[in-house]
């Protein structure tokens, strides 16, 4: 089994930065391709950004494209989102996933682990 753990969340004025964490705990991680996806209040979960295996092949929402930006350290096993200009609507409760393939699943229903969730809070 591999656990996500998510850290690096917090409240933040809008335009500022946070960058996101996603430890995991077996060596396994370098084959796979981790996701964040966030739920914000009244809304659906959405993905927000995904990451390949290598890192050579990434996706970032309409929403957050040009803002955030994914990344991976697979030394580590961590995965990162690294978030700028944030915005109000930003806000959400920020989840890791990972699924054992090498392509970019764009589904929440393609991913095998889940993180517990990191709060993040953007302040108008």
């Amino acid at each position: 089994q591999v656990q996500l753990v998510e850290s690096g969340g917090g409240l933040v004025q809008a335009g500022g930065s946070l960058r996101l964490s996603c430890a995991a705990s077996g060596r396994a991680f370098s084959r796979l391709t981790v996701a964040w996806f966030r739920t914000a209040p009244g809304k659906e979960r959405e993905l927000v950004a995904a990451i390949s295996w290598g890192g050579g092949n990434t996706y970032h929402a309409d929403s957050v494209r040009g803002r955030f930006t994914i990344s991976r350290d697979n030394a580590k096993n961590t995965g990162y989102l690294q978030m700028n200009s944030l915005k109000p609507e930003d806000t959400a409760v920020y989840a890791c996933a990972a699924r054992g393939d090498y392509g970019v699943g764009l589904t929440a229903y393609e991913y095998d682990y889940w993180g517990q969730g990191t709060q993040v809070t953007v302040s108008s």
